[in-house]
């Protein structure tokens, strides 16, 4: 009992010193975001998935290694873009193979430059699972997407911009990280599960060739931007989502519409709104947010944005499932999600399996949209492993 007790207490005095100097490193790590996330436009120029600087962040999680990094990639039509991310590598020897790399797409945290989830005092805390992960020996990196952090236009819910980023953030920790190797694994949640959705199809049509993308996982995907904006127009998240959605919209579709043409669906009390909305982030700023979207619900937009030109063409082209995955894709889903409509996400995951795809499909009752992915990750990671060993899979369809 004694020796259980002692141990006991050096594993508590551990996890306190680790917990105090990850807070003192992180207060460190601040100091020097700002300055580090300042890069002239110029600096995309260059090959997608190339790094254009990055830094070690010294609050790593206990027994890891973490860098910030900004790389380029390639937005929907076809520029060059900067974007930023966070790398993080467990320090023990990688395998004689390479370790596989786990690519997160966050989900909503905001569409303005500083609701980066690399810009919250602790950076790592919105990558879901990085501890299970670590442990399992994965790498882990996550991208912030274009346009947070780094200077550039909003690429909030720009499917192909936003799984683009996710690939290409994998290549730029290649280049900051020893022992990476080419298989990935994509994961996201919410925004983040569109994100991977995407990244996954970009990969089955040829971006980012050098990388082998081994399976896709998320959790509560914001998949079919069409049904969401049905669900949710007339409540607190549909006031927010589509608030966000304007300026990333208004500059991925510049080339084909005016941002009259787009704004047109707001109402008058909408416009005055806007810009308000959009400068602020949903986890640090809630409550002001919340306060300006809160008596705009039923009277942001004066006409169904689905069911509007030309957001119908916007959010069907920004929704997932329009070319194949062609790897296992792993779907997981609350029951008590009021953001993604647990009815959105069966209805995609018919999709998938009416196109052909290998689908697992795990749904949680009582779970709320904020929990999808956490909850899911005890069944994920052996999927994720048994994908990896070639078992074969269970499947959903």
């Amino acid at each position: 009992m004694l020796v259980l007790l002692a141990a006991c207490s050096i594993l508590l005095t551990g996890c306190l010193w680790d917990a105090e100097r990850r807070v003192d490193e992180d207060a460190l790590d601040e100091l020097t975001d700002s300055q580090f996330y300042d890069v002239p436009a110029s600096s995309a120029d260059g090959d997608a998935g190339s790094v254009v600087k990055a830094a070690p962040i010294l609050s790593a999680p206990f027994g890891s290694s973490a860098w910030r990094v900004v790389y380029r990639t390639t937005d929907v039509n076809g520029s060059r873009v900067l974007a930023s991310a966070v790398v993080v590598v467990p320090d023990d020897p990688a395998p004689a193979e390479g370790r596989t790399v786990v690519s997160w797409g966050h989900p909503t945290s905001g569409a303005a430059r500083p609701c980066a989830p690399s810009l919250l005092f602790d950076p790592f805390l919105m990558m879901t699972g990085l501890h299970e992960f670590l442990a399992a020996g994965y790498a882990m990196v996550a991208t912030d997407y274009p346009g947070m952090a780094v200077e550039g236009d909003s690429s909030y819910l720009v499917g192909v911009t936003e799984g683009n980023a996710m690939l290409d953030a994998v290549l730029a920790a290649q280049q900051v990280a020893d022992g990476l190797s080419d298989r990935v694994l994509l994961w996201g949640h919410s925004q983040g599960g569109q994100a991977a959705l995407f990244a996954g199809q970009q990969a089955a049509g040829g971006y980012a060739p050098t990388l082998t993308v081994e399976a896709v996982a998320v959790a509560a995907p914001a998949a079919d931007l069409t049904e969401l904006m049905d669900d949710d127009i007339q409540s607190m998240p549909g006031v927010t989502i589509s608030a966000y959605a304007f300026p990333s919209f208004s500059a991925a579709y510049a080339g084909r519409y005016s941002e009259d043409e787009i704004d047109a669906v707001l109402t008058e009390q909408g416009k005055k709104a806007l810009d308000d909305l959009t400068s602020l982030c949903l986890f640090t700023q809630g409550q002001q947010l919340h306060a300006i979207a809160k008596p705009l619900i039923g009277n942001f937009v004066s006409s169904n944005p689905s069911e509007t030109e030309p957001w119908t063409t916007m959010l069907e082209e920004n929704s997932a499932g329009a070319s194949p995955i062609g790897v296992p894709v792993f779907v997981a889903q609350g029951l008590a999600d009021d953001t993604v409509d647990p009815s959105a996400t069966e209805d995609y995951v018919k999709h998938l399996c009416g196109t052909g795809e290998h689908v697992e499909f795990r749904t949680f009752d009582g779970i709320t949209h904020l929990l999808a992915a956490e909850v899911s990750l005890p069944h994920l990671l052996p999927w994720f492993a048994g994908v990896l060993s070639g078992e074969p899979q269970t499947q959903t369809c």
